[in-house]
């Protein structure tokens, strides 16, 4: 809803929720969506894996945000 309104947006997601997401774009009429995910699960790592999970995708986040 947010890129339909000129906001650029990226989801993340987890990979266990790659089949959710996927299924949401299609419901919204976008099923070429593109997301990113990280590994499950998420609500146990310790801050610092946290943020090398963020390292791994940043630049898919940054490409995302800027395309188009």
């Amino acid at each position: 809803m947010l890129e339909r309104a000129g906001v650029p947006a990226v989801s993340i997601c987890t990979e266990a929720f790659v089949v959710p997401a996927r299924a949401m774009a299609d419901a919204y009429g976008v099923p070429g969506f593109e997301f990113v995910t990280i590994p499950h699960p998420i609500a146990s790592l310790a801050p610092e894996e946290i943020e090398s999970n963020v390292g791994r995708v940043i630049a898919d986040v940054v490409r995302i945000l800027t395309e188009g």
